[in-house]
């Protein structure tokens, strides 16, 4: 079920108006009917995989509380390899198994001997990757003493299946999300009005942007097709704003429904494409994919402690597994070593650091040295971004080295001017909101300034928008 669906659009209210009537019974009633719902949310394209999301979710709640109730140490990191084990192994078999299986078999073909790898050819269920860290991180923070195993099975099964996250994200972490649901929640007017709002925006960046990017960033990155440079630079411009407006519109509607039932969300998502330098990029794109990462991977592999040696090999270890948790490609593992090796200078340098707050704060426009930032983040992530996409490195090689000719400077047969005004649109809105949680947040502005950006929101979507099914991109990981 999308959320830029026909479906969708009667799911929401119905489950809304279900949940809000059941606010004066005791709180397990709402959390069941989201259990329900989130499975029917779930189910709707495969409901086979549901059984996945269900023992997923029962193996950690009681490995959790087994390892509460043991003081044993060993006993306590045997019971944390079984979930790991069956976590990851899950993953891994799903997702990597037939991409490993047929590496394999290729690396052996280069020295002339033929492997017939046996392949599973399984259908990768929709959001493991997303569910799967999520229940991790709950049962890792039970054997850190960080969090008390959930006392209610059913709080603990809607904290995994929360619809409005559960197949794209935000990763959410028990520490945060989990109490939200052992505890009465009241209907709010602010937040619920605010939720709708960061919904509007969401969906602005999805049907309007990055479902009409789509087709032209299909058509240039189709294999076997020709392009001159102008073309090629414009497929790597349009495909990333494809998949931030995607993404981020995502997770914006993901926060705005989660706030309209009284929960709230990590920000996943903090204008990226206004950074300064790569490390600051990091530190605003998928949000809380980075953190997980950061907390459960390259801490306790030491972080940028010890030599140098060392903080590079984590910071390796950390985009490389980055990569890999996007796809099972050489294009994901590549675009992860690109975005390390532009990394490691800032890491080793001490100036991974130095961009920490909001570009040009309490100023309207940037200095010169912050504008130059920017365009070269975003020129070196735009490169990134077509390994990213392309079907293969061969492919992605070709494009690059393309750009770099002469019919640069010709004007492509592909340039949208009305794609570009909408882009800048978004551009202009998100420079001048850069330093508030989402784009639409307007208090400042009188309450007629604010009906109007609503309605000029709502009518883009309304003319403009695409509504022919497109799916969301992170579906795929």
């Amino acid at each position: 079920m999308y959320f830029n669906s026909f479906v969708f659009a009667v799911f929401l209210p119905v489950v809304w108006v279900l949940y809000w009537s059941l606010r004066n019974k005791a709180i397990q009633y709402q959390n069941l009917l989201i259990v329900a719902a989130s499975y029917v949310f779930y189910g709707w394209w495969d409901a086979r995989f549901l059984s996945l999301l269900v023992l997923s979710s029962l193996l950690d709640l009681f490995v959790a509380k087994a390892i509460a109730r043991n003081n044993n140490q060993r006993k306590k990191k045997r019971l944390l390899s079984i979930s790991l084990m069956a976590n990851l192994g899950t993953l891994g078999v799903f997702k990597y198994y037939d991409f490993f299986a047929l590496s394999f078999a290729a690396s052996f073909a280069t020295i002339g001997i033929s492997i017939d790898p046996l392949t599973l050819g399984f259908v990768l269920p929709v959001g493991i990757s997303f569910y799967t860290f999520q229940t991790l991180s709950y049962t890792i923070d039970v054997y850190r003493g960080d969090l008390k195993p959930a006392k209610d099975p059913i709080a603990f099964l809607a904290y995994v299946a929360f619809f409005p996250q559960l197949v794209a994200g935000p990763i959410e972490r028990a520490t945060n999300l989990l109490p939200q649901f052992e505890i009465k929640r009241q209907f709010d007017v602010a937040k619920a009005t605010d939720g709708l709002r960061q919904i509007l925006w969401g969906l602005f960046k999805k049907v309007v942007i990055a479902d009409s990017c789509a087709p032209i960033v299909d058509n240039i990155f189709e294999p076997g097709a020709v392009w001159g440079g102008s073309t090629l630079v414009l497929g790597a411009f349009l495909f990333a704003f494809q998949i931030y407006c995607d993404f981020s519109g995502y997770s914006d509607i993901a926060i705005g429904v989660s706030r309209l039932f009284g929960f709230s969300l990590m920000k996943n998502f903090a204008f990226p494409y206004f950074s300064r330098d790569i490390a600051e990029f990091w530190r605003r794109w998928h949000i809380s994919l980075n953190t997980w990462f950061r907390d459960y991977v390259y801490i306790p592999l030491g972080g940028s402690k010890g030599s140098s040696l060392f903080r590079v090999r984590n910071i390796l270890v950390i985009f490389l597994l980055s990569g890999l948790w996007h796809g099972a490609n050489w294009t994901y593992v590549i675009w992860g070593l690109i975005n390390a090796i532009l990394f490691i200078p800032l890491l080793l340098s001490g100036r991974n650091r130095k961009n920490v707050g909001n570009v040009a704060h309490g100023k309207l426009l940037p200095d010169l040295s912050e504008f130059i930032g920017m365009l070269l983040t975003f020129g070196t992530t735009l490169l990134a971004w077509v390994f990213f996409r392309a079907v293969n490195v061969e492919q992605a090689l070709t494009m690059i080295r393309g750009m770099a000719s002469s019919s640069l400077f010709h004007i492509s047969s592909q340039f949208d001017g009305w794609l570009m005004t909408m882009i800048s649109i978004l551009i202009v809105t998100e420079w001048v909101q850069r330093e508030k949680e989402h784009a639409l947040e307007l208090d400042t502005l009188p309450a007629w300034g604010r009906r109007l950006s609503y309605a000029s929101v709502f009518l883009l979507i309304f003319f403009f928008g695409r509504f022919d099914g497109q799916s969301f991109i992170y579906f795929q990981f």
